[in-house]
């Protein structure tokens, strides 16, 4: 994969220093080693760094047209290049190398800003165009590859594929964002189009950025959206058919590399179908990488090594300690902005075993959300029941009154705990199901935070992300209303961010055959009982790989990449957990109120409840703060307050 940065002058021609160009470029020299180059004009400047994977003796960035008058810097990879090239060269485009940039400068000559509309797989990237003065930034449908930029208030655009490239600028407004941490907190990640950072963003996914010099700088543009139709009446038999013929095609165009490819096998359903649809496309073995663990409550590498054993791949294992949490750090400083995912441990150390072996990889990333594999839809799904046997405005006065007035029981068993049912029967679908992926509740959030913090949020709350994007739906269907928000947050902000960055740091490229957007449409327009049938998810995509996977993979309760927070925060990282949610760098914010951590360390310590998501993440916002140096929100007084 690659990394690429650049500045760009909206309003003029500024030349721009070199040293700082420079520094943007070599601070991502993690996403491409193998070769670097800048390019300057009056008021543009483009730089690459380079993981060669298609064209290896050419395809050096920035890349230009015939006559050097459009220029791109690209990440990703573009699939149906092959199938572009004899249409563009049609058109008249003469082609100077093998290699899938080549094919977006052209298109863009040939259709503009719609070129993405003919893109199929997963890219970030920016282009000029000395001769319509007009400067272009788009990002892929999914957001498999990021992009990060800021409006500089001298009308500077900074980006780049990393908010790191971002802060090697001095005119980047590094205060922290106040909605981007109550988002964070909420969520575990800041959401698009926000980062931690007042002054930068993300473009979001499937999102353009089209600039032309001189004039007003526009609102991103979306020019792609997932609609679940839900209107494709297959059977159960041509259903799976289709899918089976549909996942092999897009499998077969991430399998296009000059270099030695694999692919993770967690032992899931997921990444084993993927493997499976590799082997049947393979005259070699295929490489498969897997991470074991040493504790047994998290180790599912035996049903790897089934998969590996059917399809005689090359299989490398490794063991993870179950103590391996010297990360922390080196994480914090990856990801550039709070991010809580706790998998990201053992997601960084299976990039480090596949780099040993493989520069690309395949993963099973985005089955969960296009499929309906998470635990928390089918609970989703038997609690709309509950809400839709009664009209909403009985329902929310009632069971509202009753959560409030009933006793508080975590201690108790599921069954048990009245006022989480009351609760969960007063709200609509989306507070529903924001509650119910929040790593800490509302309540939570309010009790975490000072009084000052909380004047400065001004009423905002999280869930207006989730609000935002139900707005644009377009369905009322339980379960493809969960799965569209997912897509745009979840997916995005925590999966494909993890994957990218770890991936990233090891210098290896991970293609994703699940996020192909073609067959993201497709299972989209499938029913949602062919996705979730009784307590049975991805029903159709299981029912698929039937003749190919063993049914102990197939039907085994889902395990998930994790890694034992609990046991950790009360065991060798007991002190480190104290120092660093009791310590002077969370009090200098003046966002916590110090009561509350107390509370979360003193009630997990002690075994009376279980806050290790919370703590972890309270802990890696700490450990953000440590190595960014960023400022806290002006208005936030120093100092801890209740």
């Amino acid at each position: 994969m690659c990394g690429i940065a650049g500045l760009f002058d909206t309003r003029g021609r500024r030349d721009f220093d070199r040293a700082l160009m420079k520094r943007m470029n070599d601070i991502q020299f993690h996403r491409g080693p193998d070769e670097g180059d800048i390019h300057f004009e009056p008021g543009v400047a483009l730089g690459h760094r380079r993981l060669s994977i298609i064209d290896l003796s050419t395809g050096q960035q920035p890349l230009f047209n015939e006559d050097g008058s459009v220029a791109v810097v690209f990440n990703g990879e573009i699939y149906n290049f092959q199938e572009l090239v004899p249409e563009l060269e049609a058109l008249g485009h003469r082609f100077h190398t093998r290699s899938d940039t080549e094919v977006i400068v052209h298109a863009w000559e040939s259709w503009g800003e719609d070129c993405v509309q003919r893109f199929r797989g997963m890219f970030a990237f920016a282009l000029w165009d000395r001769n319509r003065q007009t400067f272009f930034m788009a990002r892929d449908r999914l957001g498999v590859k990021p992009l990060f930029y800021a409006i500089l208030d001298d009308g500077t655009l900074v980006f780049g594929s990393e908010l790191k490239v971002l802060m090697q600028h001095p005119g980047l407004d590094r205060r922290i964002d106040p909605h981007a941490v109550e988002e964070y907190f909420a969520f575990g990640y800041v959401a698009e189009p926000r980062t931690i950072f007042m002054g930068a963003r993300k473009l979001q996914s499937a999102e353009s950025l089209c600039i032309r010099r001189g004039e007003p700088i526009p609102a991103p543009k979306t020019y792609w959206d997932v609609r679940f139709s839900l209107d494709n009446r297959l059977s159960l038999a041509d259903a799976t058919a289709e899918l089976t013929e549909r996942l092999r095609e897009s499998v077969r165009l991430r399998m296009i590399s000059d270099v030695p490819l694999g692919a993770f096998l967690s032992g899931g359903v997921d990444s084993s179908a993927v493997v499976a649809c590799m082997a049947g496309l393979s005259d070699e073995p295929i490489n498969t990488c897997s991470m074991a663990f040493d504790d047994p409550a998290f180790n599912e590498s035996a049903f790897a090594q089934m998969v590996a054993e059917r399809y005689k791949t090359r299989h490398f294992v490794e063991t993870v300690k179950s103590d391996d949490f010297d990360l922390i750090d080196t994480l914090a400083a990856l990801y550039d902005e709070p991010y809580a995912d706790s998998s990201a441990i053992p997601t960084y150390r299976v990039c480090q075993l596949a780099r040993k072996h493989v520069t690309v990889a395949l993963s099973g990333d985005g089955g969960d959300e296009s499929f309906g594999g998470y635990r928390r839809y089918r609970m989703h799904l038997m609690e709309e029941k509950m809400r839709d046997s009664m009209p909403a405005g009985i329902r929310r006065p009632v069971f509202g009154l009753l959560g409030r007035m009933y006793p508080k029981a975590d201690w108790a068993p599921r069954v048990f705990r009245a006022k989480t049912t009351f609760e969960a029967l007063a709200r609509d679908s989306v507070q529903a199901y924001f509650h119910s992926v929040s790593i800490l509740r509302d309540d939570m959030r309010r009790s975490l935070f000072s009084s000052t913090f909380r004047r400065e949020l001004g009423g905002y709350n999280a869930l207006e992300v989730f609000r935002r994007h139900a707005a644009t739906a377009q369905t009322d269907d339980p379960l493809a209303l969960i799965q569209y928000l997912d897509t745009k947050t979840y997916l995005v902000g925590d999966i494909n961010t993890k994957v990218d960055r770890a991936s990233m740091a090891h210098s290896l490229e991970v293609r994703e055959p699940l996020m192909d957007h073609k067959l993201v449409e497709w299972l989209a327009s499938l029913p949602s009982g062919l996705k979730i049938r009784g307590q049975e998810g991805k029903y159709v995509f299981k029912k698929a790989m039937e003749p190919l996977l063993p049914q102990d993979v197939l039907y085994r309760p889902k395990m998930g990449f994790a890694v034992p927070l609990a046991r950790w925060f009360r065991g060798p990282l007991k002190q480190r957990v104290r120092d660093a949610v009791l310590g002077q760098t969370l009090a200098d914010t003046g966002i916590f109120n110090r009561d509350y951590l107390e509370h979360l360390v003193d009630a997990h310590q002690s075994g009376a409840r279980d806050y290790s998501a919370p703590l972890w993440t309270t802990m890696m916002f700490e450990a953000f703060l440590r190595n960014s140096n960023a400022m806290a929100p002006v208005s936030v007084a120093s100092g801890m307050s209740q």
